[in-house]
């Protein structure tokens, strides 16, 4: 897994034009010729994230892909985005050139939305990786899916049929999600497959990733991929081409040239997964095309991995919810093996530390009782049965008190409509995002410019209450949300001197949003 700290950069500038002349050029000049694949990018495009960053994800992937070829015989490009329901912005089939696809690519809209990655990951592999999505048979196939760390539904499954089908999955995270869910998500090994970035830094991960999707797609030989402790999977070029032909597989430990296993698959298969392998033992691998036209066969020597010891923990620490006063601590692994954690804080450079106990079977605390717009240094010790000890620290920052809006202000408009007001947050504010709760429905987030006061939220239901919260964005976090529930009327209400006066402002120009 990599994990990169935050730099100080300028905002990403979605302008074509600009790209069209560096990256195209580029691309031309280092051109990937000998890449066979079908590469299928699934980007989160939901309510969560924030529209510079989904602009900066747009750029991150058509610089991706400069170098390569794109065709039918070439490299096939697909893209799904992530919202309430997936939306296919082009099957593998549509372009047929690098430029068509950045076209594409940068021209493409949010959809807002809740993330439904479990919808979309099972519409990639029911649609996308068939026939009718563009897909071809026999060629290596590989998914980057691009998320802020959070799904409103269940990824395990979907990932799981992904990979079961032999597509390879790569993962790119510009929050701070579940660490394990992701770690599980992505092929093996994790650490070659799953990035941690921030928004403004993805281009330090771009030759990196590249590179290892390069290693799946141009297959020349006969290599393995996804290698655990038990099993792996093993890729090779297209050697047959009638499924009456078959491939002829015997593997067995390099040191026990007696001890051999065989396995056969059918001729239009270029992979397979080997499973029920020893740990920590160098295989040796052969195949063989059983075909009249086909007189050679390829090896190779696979080492599976050693059994992850129990005492490794913890891996990743995540700092998150950051107020002026507190923040949440999770990390991952939790073996079972873990007696308790010690989380230990203390203010930089050299402040008073404190220390918390955790449960061993817990992965998150609160820290509470901090300095505002202060710099901690943050501790978690795995305190091991059998008395052993690791650790892995952090830097964690608490916000400025003057980070939030200020006083929230509900109006009943009508039996369906509430005008909230707030007073401008102290710092200059990126935009402003207000949640809205209402019964029977999904919660909506929408985002507002940084000049809003106030929103008009309409559709809701007459003589029920309705939680809405608003947080001011900012370029290295969110203040404090301000939460505020009300009741609508139940029949509706003549619009009083106070609701003219909110109707007046709402009038002015970029004052307020109306929900859809």
């Amino acid at each position: 897994m990599r994990v990169f700290k935050a730099i100080s950069v300028q905002s990403l500038l979605p302008v074509f034009w600009i790209f069209q002349t560096r990256v195209l050029s580029a691309g031309a000049e280092h051109a990937i010729e000998d890449a066979v694949g079908d590469l299928l990018f699934v980007m989160d495009s939901s309510g969560s994230i924030l529209p510079y960053e989904f602009a900066g994800m747009k750029e991150f992937v058509a610089d991706l892909l400069k170098p390569f070829t794109v065709g039918p015989k070439d490299v096939q490009i697909g893209f799904v985005q992530v919202s309430d329901d997936p939306v296919v912005e082009f099957p593998f089939d549509k372009y047929t050139s690098i430029a068509a696809a950045q076209w594409a690519i940068l021209n493409m809209k949010q959809k807002l939305g809740d993330t439904n990655t479990g919808k979309a990951l099972t519409h990639a592999k029911d649609a996308m990786f068939m026939q009718k999505g563009g897909a071809r048979p026999g060629v290596p196939k590989v998914l980057v899916w691009l998320t802020d760390g959070a799904s409103s539904d269940d990824i395990s499954q979907p990932f799981q049929f992904l990979k079961d089908l032999g597509v390879t999955v790569f993962i790119v995270s510009i929050g701070r999600g579940n660490y394990i869910e992701l770690k599980a998500a992505a092929s093996e090994p994790s650490e070659r497959h799953l990035y941690y970035v921030d928004p403004e830094d993805m281009h330090v991960i771009m030759e990196e990733l590249r590179n290892e999707i390069l290693d799946i797609i141009q297959v020349k030989k006969l290599r393995a991929l996804d290698i655990t402790a038990t099993s792996f999977r093993l890729l090779w070029p297209r050697l047959l081409s009638d499924s009456a032909d078959y491939y002829l597989i015997e593997y067995g430990p390099l040191v026990d040239s007696q001890k051999k296993s065989w396995k056969t698959v059918t001729g239009d298969e270029t992979s397979v997964v080997l499973r029920q392998l020893l740990p920590k033992t160098s295989y040796e691998v052969k195949l063989t095309p059983i075909s009249d036209n086909y007189n050679k066969f390829l090896e190779t020597i696979v080492t599976t991995l050693e059994e992850t010891p129990e005492e490794l923990s913890p891996q990743v620490i995540v700092i998150s919810d950051s107020q002026p006063r507190s923040f949440q601590v999770s990390w991952a692994p939790t073996p079972p093996s873990v007696a308790s954690y010690e989380v230990l804080y203390g203010i930089l450079p050299g402040g008073k530390t404190n220390l918390l106990s955790v449960s061993g079977d817990q992965n998150a605390t609160i820290v509470n009782n901090l300095e505002p717009n202060t710099t901690y240094l943050v501790t978690v010790s795995a305190m091991y049965q059998s008395g052993r000890t690791e650790a892995l620290s952090v830097k964690a920052c608490t916000q400025d008190v003057s980070s939030e809006a200020g006083k929230l202000k509900l109006i009943n408009i009508s039996p369906t409509g509430v005008a909230a007001l707030w007073d401008p947050a102290m710092d200059k504010v990126l935009h402003y995002k207000v949640r809205c709760t209402r019964r029977r429905r999904s919660p909506s987030v929408r985002t507002l410019p940084p000049q809003a006061r106030g929103v008009l939220l309409t559709d809701l239901v007459p003589g029920t209450e309705t939680r809405i919260c608003v947080k001011a964005v900012y370029r290295n976090g969110v203040g404090r949300p301000l939460c505020r529930t009300i009741r609508t009327p139940q029949q509706q209400d003549i619009l009083s001197p106070e609701k003219q006066s909110t109707k007046s402002f709402c009038t002015q120009k970029h004052q307020c949003w109306q929900e859809r």
